[in-house]
C-alpha cells in the first residue's frame, strides 16, 4: 500500500490545502490514488491541469485519479468527462474529513456519484485547519477564503465562494504552535486578505489581525503578507508597516492594471492615483519596502494607449516583482464578453510588461550590493531577504535559521553572499 500522491496547480492557498489535504487522507487511511488540486484563474490554468491529470494517469496505472481545486468547482464537467478520472471534488468537500473517509479504497470503486461538487455559495465558515507548514523554514496560514467581488475577469468567487474569515484567536493559538515547533516566519494567506473580519463580530480588520498576532506571539520572529488589496489597507495595517520590524517589508498587490478606464471596466475598487498613492505611503512609512504586483495584459478593449499607463505603472509605483497574466477569457464572466484584443497584441505587451519588471528585478538586486540582510534559509545554500529576495550562498548553511550576511554579488535573478 502506497502513499497517495498529490501534485498542486495554482497559488500559495492550494499548497497550503494540498498539505492539509495530505493529513485528511492519511487520518482516513486512504492509499494508492492521485489527488490534483486545480488552479482556474486563466484557461491556461485549467489546460494544465488536464495535462496534468493526463501525465499522472500515465504514471500510476491502475491507481483512482481524484481531481480537485478552483477549476474543479467551477467546471466539474469538464473533469468528470475525462475518462483518467475517478472523482471531482468540490473546495469545500476536500476539506472535510468524512470526504476522505468515503474515499478510501475500495470505496471508490463503489456506486459514489462520480462528481462531489456543492453549491460553494453556501458555505458560511472557514475552519482554522492546523498544518505544521511547509520543509522546516517557512509556514503558511489560511486567515481567509472566498471573495465578496466580482471583477469582470475574476472566476475565482465562483471558485472559492464568498468572503469567510478565520476568527483571530484560532490564527494566534495556530501560529502558536508553528512557532513552538520551530518555525521562524509565518505567511498569512487567503484568497482576499484585505476583507479579513467583515463576517465576523466586531468587523476587524487585517490591521487587527497583524497586530494581535505580533502582540500575543512575541517569539515569532518574522510574520509576512502574501497578498493584499492595497486600497482596502486600514489604518492598522500601516501602522504596523510603519512600527512593527517583524512585519516583512514585502507586499504584493493586486492592482491588475494602470489605466483608469480599464480599471473601471475590470470592476476594480481603485485608480491609478490610489495604487501610486499607497505604494508611496507605504515605502515612505518603510524606505526598504518592497513589492510585488499582479498585471494583466491585453484587456478587453485595451488599447496601446491605455497599456502604456499600466506599463507606466511598473516605475510609478516603484514595483520590483511582477506576475504578468496575459489576459484570458473566463467561461460566465462580463470580460468574456467585451470586444477581446488580438492574440499577438496581448503576447506582445506581456512580453514588455515581462521585460519591465527584468529591469526593476535587475536594478533592486544592484543596489543591494554590499548591504548587510537578515536572511530565512530555505534550503542548505538558498535563502530569503526579508523582502523576500533569493540570496544563494557559497558554503552550506543550517536551514532554517535567519543568518545575518553580507551580499556579495548578484545573478540575473538572485543576490549571493
Amino acid at each position: 500500500m502506497s502513499a497517495p500522491v498529490f501534485s498542486t496547480l495554482g497559488c500559495r492557498l492550494n499548497a497550503y490545502e494540498t498539505e492539509a489535504m495530505k493529513e485528511l487522507a492519511a487520518g482516513a487511511g486512504l492509499s494508492n490514488a492521485v489527488v490534483v488540486n486545480t488552479c482556474a484563474v486563466t484557461a491556461e490554468a485549467v489546460r494544465k491541469a488536464k495535462q496534468e491529470i493526463r501525465r499522472l494517469a500515465r504514471e500510476n496505472p491502475g491507481a483512482p485519479i481524484l481531481v480537485t481545486g478552483c477549476a474543479a468547482q467551477t467546471e466539474p464537467e469538464t473533469f468528470a468527462e475525462m475518462a483518467e478520472v475517478t472523482r471531482v471534488i468540490g473546495n469545500h468537500e476536500k476539506m472535510q474529513a468524512e470526504t476522505w473517509q468515503a474515499l478510501r479504497a475500495p470505496d471508490l470503486i463503489g456506486t459514489t456519484e462520480k462528481v462531489m461538487v456543492d453549491d460553494i455559495m453556501s458555505v458560511r465558515e472557514t475552519a482554522g485547519h492546523l498544518i505544521d507548514g511547509f520543509g522546516r523554514h517557512r509556514a503558511y496560514v489560511q486567515v481567509q477564503n472566498g471573495c465578496d467581488h466580482r471583477c469582470t475577469f475574476c472566476i475565482i468567487p465562483f471558485g472559492r465562494g464568498n468572503s469567510r474569515s478565520v476568527p483571530a484567536g484560532v490564527v494566534v493559538e495556530q501560529i502558536k504552535r508553528l512557532v513552538g515547533k520551530g518555525f521562524n516566519e509565518v505567511v498569512l494567506t487567503g484568497v482576499d486578505l484585505t476583507s479579513w473580519g467583515a463576517d465576523l463580530p466586531a468587523t476587524p480588520r487585517l490591521g487587527d489581525l497583524v497586530m494581535r498576532i505580533l502582540k500575543l506571539v512575541p517569539d515569532l520572529p518574522r510574520l509576512r503578507i502574501s497578498s493584499i488589496d492595497s486600497i482596502e489597507a486600514d489604518e492598522n495595517l500601516m501602522q504596523a508597516i510603519a512600527t512593527e520590524p517583524r512585519l516583512m517589508p514585502h507586499l504584493h498587490l493586486s492592482l491588475q492594471a494602470g489605466d483608469d478606464m480599464i480599471l473601471k471596466r475590470m470592476k476594480r475598487r481603485h485608480l491609478r492615483d490610489d495604487a501610486i498613492r499607497f505604494c508611496e505611503d507605504a515605502r515612505r512609512l518603510r524606505p526598504d519596502m518592497v513589492f510585488g504586483a499582479d498585471i494583466i495584459a491585453g484587456f478587453p478593449t485595451e488599447t496601446e494607449a491605455m497599456f502604456d499607463n499600466s506599463l507606466k505603472l511598473v516605475e510609478d509605483c516603484g514595483l520590483t516583482f511582477l506576475h504578468v497574466f496575459p489576459f484570458s477569457p473566463r467561461k460566465g464572466t462580463p470580460a468574456a464578453r467585451m470586444p477581446q484584443v488580438r492574440g499577438p497584441a496581448i503576447r506582445e505587451r506581456a512580453a514588455r510588461l515581462r521585460a519591465a519588471g527584468a529591469a526593476q528585478v535587475a536594478a533592486h538586486l544592484e543596489a543591494q550590493q554590499g548591504q548587510m540582510h537578515r536572511i530565512l534559509m530555505e534550503g542548505p545554500r538558498l535563502g530569503r531577504t526579508e523582502q523576500f529576495t533569493e540570496v544563494d550562498f557559497a558554503a552550506d548553511q543550517p536551514e532554517g535559521r535567519i543568518l545575518e550576511a553580507r551580499i556579495t554579488g548578484r545573478t540575473d535573478q538572485r543576490l549571493c553572499a
